[in-house]
Order: structure tokens, then C-alpha cells, then sequence
């Protein structure tokens, strides 16, 4: 049986993508091997282009499947095989360079260059994209939550941004499509889908009358589904409507993630950004209305040029009065080929990385306070792996719907399963609880041949 090995750099997204590209492996009669430890006859290094260390970590990534098997076929998709075709076509070893589209073709050009081996660059411009890729993904490896990809691309060109040229500009997939991968998702077991694109909350922006808070409502519908929860969005595409859903569908998990990148207007305006601190505060402050103790999450990018103390001290102030249940916090990095990376006003590395650090004791504050305020509560959690580690034998953990991670001792046939659970103890990364039952389902429900 011939064997395939993938190695995945990047975003959410790009593991999406590999699990479909997996698909077609896997039809075409390949087994999947490790790609540390074993040989595999073909490798397909998913890349990343989002900074200039994704570039060379793809590079370097490349030429270790080489080593690995001179012999084997080596292709390369993803991010920065899209933007720069010819550096990775000049890498020693690669057969393939196949970007970010045409990945439904992938097996045709294996097969071709494993008859005549010469390299193959199938890379053309993204930006002529009109169409959603269709590639489905019935179930994931290793996975209790699926991910659902119902968009692809970006219009929004912020300043800091290579992802546009990387990845075209917005398009959505059919809501058809969407619904009945939900529904083989959900006869596989999955209980919870997260949907998930490059710009997931601009989903309809080039569909006639139809837009991502009616995809919710259809997706609502889907018997069987318990949880849905949306990979990330932004404040400006919280709408009227968008609130009504969030307001009234019990399937919505109560957790957002929405990118704020900077807490100061000007350096909003200096990226880019299509909102003002107010907006973005005032959004926020309608979320919680709608679904209260609602999670929310987010991104933001220290140290961005021009971003004085006073700016900092300013946006420091402000993620504190909004009291974010988690913040994912990256120094600036610069981009080539992006207006950021030709501003003047470049933030020293010491400096960015005291204000990195700052932020980050900051969001383990306000994530502490967070998880306090539900000790005692009882939550719904659907336990994801065993908890490894010494004295940890019988615990298992997994993600409530507003997003606190809870280890709880329990069975691992619990797995996959909604469970009622008691919180004991709040924690910044994790916290306790107790199986307070297990709610029934379609799948125990199979199991017990009903």
C-alpha cells in the first residue's frame, strides 16, 4: 500500500486543509504514516507565508522530507508555496508546488510525476479566484470537535497582512454544501462543529441575499448537532440579525473570538482595521446583552510601528475595561511585501517584548476572573483526550461552551460525549470539575442499540 506523510504549518485552516487533502489520499488507496518516524513514498508540507519565520520554517521543513526519502514524491501547497512558487520550485527535491487551489487535483499530478518525474509548478494567480474550493471532510483525525470550512479568503488588505495574496479574495462555500457536511458530520458522532475560513464572518459577502447569520439558522436546524461555535469573527459583522441568532438559537456555543489587533485608533487606522475602539466596545457591550457570560476571546499585535507608550498604556487600559476571557498576544512582525513592513516607526524588539509580556499577565488576570465567576456552576463539556501526565490516571478533559478547558475525573469512553460537569476550581489555562451525568445522545444511543 503506497503511504503519504503530511507535515502542517499555520492557522486552524491550514490543518482543515490538510484533512481534506488526506481525503484524497486515502481514496486513492494510501495509508497516512507519521512523517517523523517513518518513510513515507509522498510528502505534502502544508506551509505558511503569515511571517517572514513561516517562510523559513516551511523551507527548512521541506528539506528534512527530502532527506527523509530522496525517492519520494515531495509537494508543497499552502500559503507560501502560493505566493512564492518559484523559491519553493527551486528547493533541491520538490516535485510539486501547488499553492492554495487546485488541491482537488493533487492525486492527477502525483501520479503523473511518479510516471516521468519532472516537477510540476501548478501555482496560478489567486486573485482570479471566484469559487470556493469544494473539498469535504466526513471526520477528522484524532479529533472530538469538527471543523467545518465555509469560507475562504480576504477583502480586507490590513496593513500587517499578507493573507489576501496568499489566500484571493472572499468566497463562500454553497450553504447547501455546508449543511449536508454538517449533517455527515454529525452522523459520524461529532456533537460540535466549529465553523472555521480565512475570514469566516465575511461568509456571504459574495452570495445574492444570504449571509452567515442565516447559515446559522439553517445550521440550527440540523438534528443531531448540540454545539456550534464560530472559529472567529469580527465586531463590524455583528449585525441586527447576527445578535437575534445569537440571542435565540440554543446550539450557539457562548463564546466569540474577535480580533481587536490594537486597543488605540490610531494604530487601528495606521492597520487598517474597519472599526474605532468605541465601535468595537460598543459591539462587545450588545454581544453581552444578547448572551450573557458570553466568552470572549481575542488577537492582538504589540509593538505595531508608530504605537507609542502613550498608545500602549492607552490600549493596555482599554482591553482591561472590555474584560476579555483570554487574549492571544504576538509581537510585531514584519511582513515583506506588506505596507507595514515599510513603515518608519519600527518598535524596538526589547520594547515590544516588555509590552508582550505585560499583555500577557493582563489576559491571565481577566482569564482567572473569568473562570471564577462559574465555580459551582454546572456546565456542559465534551471531553476531547485522557489527561496525561503522573497522578493524572482517570481524568479527562475538554471544552465547556464558553470555551474553559475542564479536566474532570471520568472514563475515557466519555470521549466525545456531552457531560454535565460541576465546576470545583477556577485555574488561567485549565480548570476542575466533577461528572455531574452523561446527557444522552445520538451516538450512546447507537451504542446501546436503540
Amino acid at each position: 500500500m503506497p503511504s503519504v506523510a503530511f507535515y502542517t504549518l499555520g492557522c486552524k485552516v491550514n490543518f482543515y486543509d490538510t484533512e481534506a487533502i488526506w481525503q484524497l489520499f486515502k481514496k486513492a488507496g494510501y495509508e497516512q504514516v507519521d512523517f517523523e518516524e517513518r518513510t513515507a513514498d509522498v510528502y505534502v508540507i502544508n506551509t505558511c507565508t503569515v511571517t517572514n519565520t513561516g517562510d523559513k520554517k516551511s523551507r527548512q521543513i521541506i528539506r528534512r522530507a527530502v532527506r527523509k526519502n530522496p525517492d519520494a514524491v515531495i509537494a508543497v501547497t499552502g500559503c507560501y508555496a502560493q505566493t512564492s512558487p518559484a523559491e519553493v520550485a527551486a528547493i533541491e527535491g520538490v516535485d510539486l508546488v501547488i499553492g492554495t487551489q487546485d488541491r482537488d487535483k493533487i492525486m492527477e499530478y502525483i501520479a503523473r510525476i511518479q510516471a516521468d518525474r519532472k516537477p510540476v509548478n501548478a501555482v496560478r494567480n489567486i486573485m482570479k479566484t471566484r469559487e470556493f474550493e469544494e473539498l469535504d471532510v466526513p471526520d477528522f483525525t484524532e479529533r472530538t470537535r469538527a471543523f467545518l470550512k465555509i469560507q475562504e479568503g480576504c477583502n480586507n488588505f490590513c496593513t500587517f497582512c499578507i493573507i489576501p495574496w496568499s489566500r484571493g479574495l472572499s468566497r463562500s462555500r454553497k450553504p447547501e454544501s455546508v449543511i449536508a457536511q454538517a449533517r455527515q458530520l454529525v452522523a459520524a458522532g461529532y456533537r460540535e462543529i466549529v465553523l472555521t475560513g480565512i475570514h469566516t464572518g465575511g461568509y456571504g459577502d459574495d452570495l445574492e441575499g444570504y449571509n452567515l447569520a442565516k447559515l446559522l439558522k439553517d445550521l440550527d436546524k440540523v438534528e443531531g448537532l448540540q454545539r456550534i461555535r464560530i472559529s472567529s469573527i469580527e465586531a463590524s459583522q455583528i449585525d441586527d440579525e447576527m445578535l437575534e441568532v445569537i440571542g435565540s438559537s440554543p446550539k450557539m456555543c457562548r463564546h466569540f473570538h474577535i480580533p481587536l489587533q490594537a486597543g488605540h485608533d490610531a494604530v487601528l487606522k495606521r492597520m487598517r482595521r474597519k472599526y474605532t475602539t468605541a465601535e468595537f466596545e460598543r459591539k462587545i457591550g450588545l454581544i453581552r446583552q444578547a448572551m450573557p457570560d458570553v466568552a470572549i476571546t481575542t488577537d492582538v499585535i504589540v509593538g505595531f510601528p508608530g504605537e507609542t507608550d502613550e498608545m500602549f498604556r492607552s490600549g493596555y487600559e482599554f482591553m482591561e475595561r472590555i474584560g476579555f476571557s483570554e487574549m492571544h498576544v504576538f509581537p510585531y512582525s514584519k511582513r515583506t511585501g506588506t505596507p507595514a513592513a515599510r513603515m518608519e516607526d519600527q518598535i524596538d524588539e526589547e520594547i515590544k517584548h516588555a509590552r508582550v509580556h505585560e499583555l500577557i499577565d493582563l489576559s491571565e488576570r481577566m482569564q482567572l476572573a473569568y473562570a471564577e465567576k462559574f465555580v459551582g456552576q454546572v456546565l456542559d463539556v465534551i471531553p476531547e483526550r485522557e489527561v496525561k501526565g503522573a497522578g493524572n490516571a482517570g481524568w479527562i478533559q475538554g471544552y465547556s461552551d464558553n470555551y474553559l478547558n475542564i479536566r474532570f475525573p471520568g472514563d475515557e469512553s466519555l470521549i466525545g460525549e456531552m457531560c454535565r460537569v460541576k465546576v470545583t476550581k477556577a485555574g488561567v489555562n485549565e480548570c476542575e470539575g466533577t461528572l455531574v451525568r452523561v446527557m444522552e445522545s445520538p451516538r450512546s444511543a447507537q451504542a446501546a442499540g436503540v
